[in-house]
């Protein structure tokens, strides 16, 4: 069996800088392979829909020449695992919170058609922290455009700002923080979880809690929980120590 990863990210550039840093510090690079659908999640509905067999590996490759050139010479079977990357983005034309949710049930497992992570409300959501003491509460509008990386840039604490300088204890508080958040929306309790957390109870509470009450949503990265995912509950507790 393999153990190479495939990565798919909705963009490039902010998720190639945080790739490259967990690489550094997380991820084996020799193993690590990633592309980039260039579109928003909601728009993956729209191309899958009518495939219960879908092949992810060759819609993947598919899509943009880079991701041919990338994956050229490669197929499924050189690949242990799959992980998607999107934004939340409750503000797009195309949003829509049931095909969400359609989609998260549909990538659940990262050895079979991928495992779907979201961030909400949007990948900055990583380095969208303005205090310690106040994210667990933190909460963005997410029905219209606020102009969140702007928000982002001018709120978030200065050495989060840039991904690619980002050091292991930098890391290390993120993740803590972002675990901690999702153990709030889903339990209400704001400690470290002590069982992994699924993508698709994480949407379900942001739904009954933010987005269908308030039109919010708690600000909560992809990536912490996917690390949470990747090492298990008690490893990833070991090396946050």
């Amino acid at each position: 069996m393999s153990n190479k990863v495939l990565f798919v990210f909705e963009g490039d550039k902010t998720e190639a800088q945080i790739l490259s840093n967990l690489q550094t510090f997380f991820l084996d690079a020799s193993t690590t392979v990633k592309c980039v659908y260039g579109a928003e999640i909601y728009q993956i509905y729209k191309d899958i829909k009518d495939d219960d067999d879908l092949d992810t590996f060759n819609f993947i490759r598919e899509r943009t020449t880079k991701n041919k050139e990338v994956l050229d010479g490669l197929n499924r079977s050189d690949f242990a695992e799959i992980y998607m990357f999107f934004d939340y983005d409750g503000h797009s034309s195309l949003a829509d919170d049931g095909k969400l949710k359609e989609l998260l049930v549909f990538f659940n497992e990262e050895t079979e058609k991928g495992k779907l992570y979201v961030s909400y409300p949007m990948v900055e959501a990583l380095k969208h922290i303005c205090d310690n003491s106040t994210f667990k509460d933190l909460t963005v509008e997410c029905k219209k455009n606020i102009g969140y990386k702007n928000i982002v840039h001018k709120s978030a604490i200065n050495e989060l700002k840039s991904f690619n300088k980002y050091e292991l204890n930098t890391w290390k508080a993120l993740i803590t923080v972002h675990l901690k958040k999702a153990n709030f929306i889903i339990n209400d309790t704001y400690t470290l979880p002590n069982e992994l957390l699924s993508q698709i109870l994480i949407f379900s509470k942001q739904l009954e809690k933010y987005i269908n009450t308030n039109s919010i949503i708690a600000v909560l990265s992809a990536f912490p929980l996917f690390l949470h995912d990747y090492y298990g509950n008690e490893e990833i507790k070991r090396r946050l120590e």
